[in-house]
């Protein structure tokens, strides 16, 4: 298997990955379409208006949420807004009434005000699987925002997501930092892609009630043994990002060594083709 850049959005039927910007991506599996975490819209930007963080976008939606095909999943890994994205989401849902959504269980109240009262939530926990579609299997892990989180019931209110398809197995990590556990986790899932963030954190952001995820060093660690690590979580807001020419000579410095993982840092406006 290989990743070959390609200009515009994944044609239906051709695997393919297309980068929505921070931790959203369009999956076409070859047989289905799964939308992952879009932030499509400005509403963050709205809601901390002249604050220090203002959340202005730094990258234009590379599609508009109005413009985006029927897909035929969609999963959400937490309830942060930049995920959890209520003028995404629900116009989504107003277009296509029959479209399932996977929420965690912890948030799926909160899911329901956010994608729309009849919206078709299906809730999941950390450890459990499911079969949505037929030929895609889907495993929820848990994810550490900082930390592994849980509700009044026990139920972690972040995750990651695992999907085995005939064409590619696939991890995104949701909003995380490294845990115990996690490796032994993706290697008995054996992804052949990763998506992980690697905006990194720090005490001024934590400070500021902005939860960290994963530094580009761990993620390549993490990474060992997978072929592919798509590196996300960067370029949207100012205060929360890294240098993407930072990503581009870690990919470098690892295809020198002869790393049996290839990073790719995803170009809004492309997707990356997956051959056999």
């Amino acid at each position: 298997m290989r990743l070959e850049p390609a200009m515009g959005f994944p044609e239906r039927g051709q695997p393919g990955i297309f980068w929505l910007g921070q931790a959203g991506f369009w999956i076409e599996t070859g047989s289905h379409r799964i939308l992952i975490d879009p932030y499509l819209s400005d509403s963050l930007a709205r809601k901390y208006a002249g604050k220090a963080n203002d959340h202005r976008r730094m990258m234009p939606p590379p599609i508009m949420v109005e413009d985006l095909p029927k897909p035929d999943l969609v999963l959400v890994t937490h309830g942060h807004t930049d995920h959890m994205d209520p003028d995404t989401l629900s116009t989504l849902a107003q277009r296509f009434p029959d479209l399932p959504f996977i929420v965690p269980a912890a948030r799926l109240g909160l899911a329901h005000e956010r994608i729309g009262p009849t919206a078709s939530l299906t809730g999941m926990d950390a450890d459990e699987t499911l079969a949505p579609l037929p030929g895609l299997t889907l495993t929820a892990l848990p994810a550490a925002h900082e930390t592994l989180e849980r509700d009044a019931e026990g139920r972690h209110v972040f995750l990651g997501y695992h999907l085995k398809t005939d064409a590619f197995n696939l991890y995104h990590s949701g909003d995380s930092i490294p845990f115990s556990g996690l490796s032994e986790r993706l290697a008995s899932l054996a992804p052949d892609i990763a998506l992980l963030p690697v905006n990194g954190r720090d005490e001024v952001r934590l400070t500021a009630g902005i939860p960290g995820n994963f530094t580009l060093d761990e993620v390549i660690s993490l990474c060992r043994n997978i072929p592919y690590l798509i590196a996300h979580h960067f370029g949207m807001f100012a205060f929360n990002t890294i240098d993407p020419e930072l990503i581009d000579q870690a990919a470098a410095a690892l295809a020198a060594e002869g790393a049996y993982t290839h990073l790719v840092r995803p170009i809004a406006g492309e997707h990356l083709r997956v051959l056999a």
